[in-house]
C-alpha cells in the first residue's frame, strides 16, 4: 500500500518533528490488538482519522521501531555537531584560564600578594598559590566604611599597573597631560578597559559553566545506544528481505551504520580529550580533581561567579574614577588614590611591593 514507501528508511520523507509525532502516537499492545481486530465494515462504529492511519500503519512490519530507527538518524548530525562544538568549548575554556596573561599574572598574582600583606606575620603570610575559591571570597573583605571591598582594592591596583604599562608601551600617545591626578586617572582608565574585557577573554569559560557533565555524558551515551537500536531493526528486517520496502530499509540502514560508527568513535575520543583536560585545569588550580568529581565543571562556574562579580566592580571603580577626574578639572585637591588609603591602609602602606615580574605567575605552583 501507498504508506509503506514512509517507512523505508527514507528520513527526508518526515523530518524529525513528525517523527517524533508519530512516536507518541504507538499503540499501547491491547489497543494494538484491537485496532488489529477491528472489523469497520460489520461494526456499526466508525474509525477517527487517526485511528484508521494507526490502524494501515499497523500493517507495516514493526513499524514503530522503524520510526524509532529513523528518529534517530533524522537527529544524528545535529546531536553530534552539538556534542563536537560542546567539547570543543570545553577544551577552548581550558587554555583560555591556562594561558590568560590577566588572569594569571595579574589576577591572581594581585590576590596573592594581597592576601600575604593582609596575613603578614602569620603562618598564613607567605603563601605560593590559592583555590579559585578563594576570589569570590574578596567582596566578603570590606573597607572601613563598611562597603568597599578587598577586590575594590585588587581592582584598581591592577587597572594602574596596567594603565601604566600600556601607556609605557603606546609610543604614538605622548605624555602632556600636566596634571598628575589627570595622568593617573587617564592610565587607570586604560587599565580599567583591560580589566572589564577580562569577560570577554574568557567567553568559553563562561560557557562551559553552564554545562552539565551528567547531561553530556547521557548524550554520548545515547548516541551509541541508537546504534543498537538500529542493529536490531535490521535483525528483524531479515525476516522480510523478500519485500522491496523491507530491502530498501535494510540497504538505507546498512549505509547510515558505515558513516555513524565512525562518528561515534570520533565523539568518543574527543569527550575523553575534554574530559582529561577538564581535571587536568583542576588539579592545576585545585591540585586534587578528586574533590570535584561531582561537579566536574564546578571550575569555570568559580570563574563565571567571579568574573559577574569583577564586572560589578568595575563598573563601580569607573564611576569613582570618573568622580575624581571631575574634581581634578575643577582643580579640587585629591588625593591620587582616593578610595584606598583610609579603607585599607595596612596594605596601602606596603602597596609599592606589588610586582611586576611576568615569570612569578606562569610559574606559580597548586596547592
Amino acid at each position: 500500500m501507498w504508506y509503506r514507501i514512509y517507512f523505508c528508511g527514507n528520513t527526508d520523507s518526515f523530518g524529525a518533528e513528525l517523527l517524533e509525532t508519530l512516536l507518541k502516537m504507538a499503540p499501547t499492545k491491547e489497543e494494538e490488538i484491537k485496532l488489529r481486530e477491528f472489523k469497520e465494515e460489520t461494526s456499526p462504529i466508525k474509525l477517527n482519522p487517526a485511528e484508521k492511519f494507526l490502524k494501515a500503519v499497523l500493517d507495516v512490519p514493526f513499524a514503530f521501531k522503524r520510526v524509532d530507527a529513523m528518529l534517530y538518524i533524522a537527529n544524528f548530525e545535529s546531536e553530534v555537531n552539538y556534542l563536537k562544538k560542546s567539547f570543543e568549548t570545553l577544551e577552548t575554556a581550558c587554555d583560555e584560564l591556562r594561558s590568560s596573561r590577566l588572569f594569571l599574572k595579574l589576577l591572581l598574582e594581585a590576590v596573592l600578594k594581597t592576601g600575604n600583606r593582609m596575613n603578614v606575620g602569620t603562618n598564613r603570610g607567605d603563601a605560593h598559590a590559592f583555590k579559585l575559591d578563594t576570589l569570590l571570597k574578596l567582596v566578603d573583605v570590606k573597607g572601613t566604611d563598611g562597603k568597599t571591598t578587598l577586590l575594590h582594592f585588587v581592582v584598581q591596583e591592577i587597572i594602574r599597573s596596567e594603565g601604566s604599562r600600556l601607556s609605557a608601551s603606546n609610543q604614538s600617545t605622548p605624555r602632556t597631560l600636566a596634571n598628575p591626578v589627570r595622568e593617573e586617572l587617564e592610565c587607570k582608565r586604560l587599565g580599567l578597559q583591560v580589566v572589564a574585557g577580562l569577560a570577554n577573554e574568557l567567553g568559553n569559560v563562561k560557557k562551559a559553566a553552564a554545562m552539565d557533565s551528567d547531561v553530556l555524558s547521557s548524550y554520548v551515551a545515547k548516541l551509541g545506544g541508537g546504534i543498537e537500536k538500529i542493529t536490531e531493526v535490521l535483525r528483524l528486517n531479515e525476516e522480510l528481505n523478500s519485500r522491496d520496502d523491507a530491502c530498501q530499509f535494510h540497504d538505507r540502514m546498512q549505509k547510515f551504520l558505515k558513516k555513524a560508527d565512525d562518528e561515534i568513535i570520533r565523539v568518543q575520543a574527543q569527550e575523553s580529550v575534554a574530559l582529561s583536560l577538564v581535571k587536568e585545569i583542576t588539579e592545576y588550580f585545585h591540585g586534587d580533581s578528586a574533590k570535584e568529581e561531582a561537579h566536574p565543571f564546578r571550575i569555570f562556574m568559580v570563574v563565571r561567579d567571579f568574573l559577574s562579580v569583577l564586572d560589578q566592580v568595575c563598573k563601580e571603580v569607573g564611576r569613582i574614577n570618573d568622580r575624581t577626574m571631575a574634581s581634578s578639572v575643577r582643580h579640587f585637591p585629591v588625593p591620587v588614590n582616593p578610595m584606598m588609603p583610609q579603607l585599607f591602609p595596612r596594605i596601602h602602606a606596603l602597596r609599592a611591593g606589588f610586582s611586576d615580574d611576568e615569570s612569578s605567575a606562569t610559574s606559580m605552583s597548586s596547592p
